[in-house]
């Protein structure tokens, strides 16, 4: 099994989520990017790793987006869109929802909430007006010059653009190579930045963390296919997603300890099976991909 999940993730192009966020959680690659698309300069930007693999009740699903922010608390977040989905519009209201929610849940009043930017990268025209880029913000309709003041930006940015002289070039660069084939994607570009996500996508594929960290995503994902989702079980059905991920966690973790030198015993299997705590099965995971063999996989847990 552990096998087939690594020639999955060889498969993978820089437009999956799972490989856009694990790229872009390199603030050097994702400031870049937020440069080119927004048009403002960006200063120290961090990257939020956890919250890009999570499990949300709310959103019925799996989300797989990149939150970041900046040095003035002004939010980023970033999603890869593949297949045109129903409600793109309102899922962008979600996500600025969400990100003022969090914010005002530590305290905040509404005159502290930032500058919040909701993007889509979609490998189609979610508009069908040829452009590469379309950016809304909220504006009088009696006086259009008059924009509100609310520091809500939503952007859609489309692979599919053809009014090339009207956006910067490298983030039409960006948008062709985010729009090609698996074979196509791995040719030498003269594209400077992306040739860098070119290098990203290699050092993704050939790091055991990552590897570790795409066999919970699958797991996640097989668990809510195979429960499928009814508004009326919710409850039950959370339980039932979280007894997944700890089973998936824990074959993940067993997965890579196979391929480790030494033997993986009866006893470590069932020390590892009887643990129902995802969080320490995730440090127990990291701790696998790290190890160089079972011995010292052992020897780094807790006694």
């Amino acid at each position: 099994m552990g096998e087939n999940r690594k020639r999955k993730l060889d498969m993978l192009t820089l437009k999956d989520n799972f490989m856009f966020g694990a790229v872009m959680t390199d603030p050097e690659n994702c400031r870049p990017f937020l440069e080119m698309a927004l048009g403002i300069p960006i200063g120290k930007l961090t990257v939020s790793i956890e919250k890009s693999l999570v499990y949300h009740p709310e959103y019925k699903g799996v989300r797989l987006d990149v939150e970041a922010s900046d040095e003035n608390h002004t939010r980023f977040n970033v999603e890869m869109q593949v297949i045109p989905k129903p409600a793109l519009e309102h899922r962008a209201r979600y996500y600025h929802s969400q990100i003022d929610m969090e914010l005002l849940r530590r305290g905040g009043g509404y005159g502290s909430l930032p500058d919040a930017y909701v993007i889509f990268i979609c490998d189609f025209d979610p508009f069908d007006r040829g452009r590469y880029r379309y950016t809304f913000r909220n504006m009088c309709l009696e006086e259009r010059e008059f924009a509100l003041q609310d520091g809500l930006t939503t952007m859609f940015l489309s692979t599919h653009g053809t009014n090339q002289d009207e956006v910067p070039e490298g983030l039409v660069g960006f948008l062709k190579y985010i729009g090609l084939s698996l074979q196509e994607s791995t040719k030498d570009s003269e594209d400077g930045y992306v040739r860098q996500l070119q290098a990203a996508v290699r050092r993704v594929k050939a790091s055991r963390e990552w590897e570790a960290r795409f066999m919970i995503l699958e797991e996640m994902l097989q668990e809510q296919r195979e429960s499928g989702y009814n508004e009326g079980e919710a409850k039950g059905i959370a339980k039932g997603i979280t007894k997944g991920i700890v089973r998936g966690i824990t074959n993940s973790i067993l997965d890579l300890l196979a391929d480790l030198p030494g033997e993986v015993s009866e006893e470590l299997r069932e020390f590892l099976s009887s643990e129902q705590d995802a969080d320490v099965l995730r440090r127990y995971l990291k701790l696998a991909a790290s190890a160089s063999s079972v011995e010292e996989f052992m020897r780094q847990l807790p006694r």
